[in-house]
């Protein structure tokens, strides 16, 4: 009979922010209004990069790149949170579920490796700046790209086909999508081996980019402080200060709620946590090289001027 039990889980439900009962709509319109402004933000950076000769730059390419990925990482979250809040949410069924971890782990591992690549654009830009256009050609450019997307791809398969080899005894996963260590704590089996790889993977996947971001800006800075010009310092660390500020939130998230300890967290924090790096991370990528970034404000003025003419 118990082994019959485990064969009737087909589908399971969110519990998503049930413990903000009274603020649902509330908290329905804040995120619809974060998401909207998030996919605008996204696509109106990839249209501008895409229609603007002057940003066919590889900077500017892996930020296209970035965005695309971004708006389609918000795809597979959220728009079923919002469902979920407002009470038209259905149950998930274990293909969906495990699609909806799969392209989330994917893109989530593709952002991080993008950004790796960004710093290293941002490294050969200024520490090497007379053989940039020939160390970052288009090749090599796209072939970073793919090398981010197929990491992302073979360790959301090895992750999935970990996760869902469990047998599941209880169908409410305590969380607004399907992650992955809320739904191992569905399972009726110890999952140890599967807790520890999947710290194997999230140490690879932050701790390594993260290490390369940090080692480039290392030899950057020691770099921008050997320019005597207080003129080419700050243009210098204006080229590096959007990246930055991406990396240290995307990072800083993504190690907080995949390096942490298990049980150190009550389930509100956890989610405020995941809200931070699906809903909050996401704007702050076009907010941060729109607002703070002077070409990509010409390019916008450029395009519309354009199109009104």
């Amino acid at each position: 009979m118990k082994k019959e039990n485990r064969t009737l889980v087909s589908e399971f439900t969110f519990q998503g922010f049930s413990s903000f009962h009274e603020h649902q709509l509330t908290l329905f319109v804040v995120f619809l209004v974060l998401y909207i402004l998030t996919l605008a933000g996204n696509i109106i950076i990839v249209t501008i990069i895409s229609l603007d000769h002057h940003l066919h730059t590889p900077m500017y390419f892996f930020l296209n790149m970035l965005s695309a990925s971004e708006t389609m990482y918000t795809l597979v979250i959220i728009p079923k949170m919002l469902c979920n809040l407002i009470g038209l949410s259905q149950p998930i069924s274990l293909a969906g579920c495990a699609t909806q971890m799969f392209f989330f782990t994917t893109l989530a591992i593709n952002n991080c490796f993008l950004l790796t690549a960004m710093g290293y654009d941002r490294y050969v830009a200024i520490c090497n700046p007379l053989r940039y256009s020939v160390i970052m050609n288009k090749k090599v450019c796209t072939q970073l790209v793919w090398g981010a997307c197929s990491i992302g791809l073979i360790v959301a398969m090895t992750q999935v086909s970990a996760v869902f080899r469990l047998p599941f005894c209880t169908t409410k996963v305590a969380h607004f999508f399907c992650d992955i260590r809320p739904v191992m704590k569905l399972s009726c089996i110890d999952t140890t081996v599967n807790e520890i790889l999947t710290l194997i993977i999230s140490v690879l996947v932050i701790l390594v980019p993260m290490g390369l971001v940090f080692i480039s800006y290392i030899l950057i800075i020691s770099t921008i402080l050997k320019i005597t010009s207080a003129e080419g310092r700050k243009k210098a660390f204006a080229t590096c200060a959007s990246h930055l500020t991406v990396v240290v939130v995307h990072y800083g998230c993504a190690s907080i709620a995949y390096l942490k300890p298990k049980s150190e967290n009550t389930r509100d924090q956890d989610q405020l946590i995941s809200v931070t790096y699906t809903v909050i991370t996401p704007l702050l990528n076009p907010v941060v090289y729109t607002l703070r970034n002077k070409e990509v404000k010409d390019a916008l003025l450029r395009v519309i001027s354009k199109k009104l003419s």
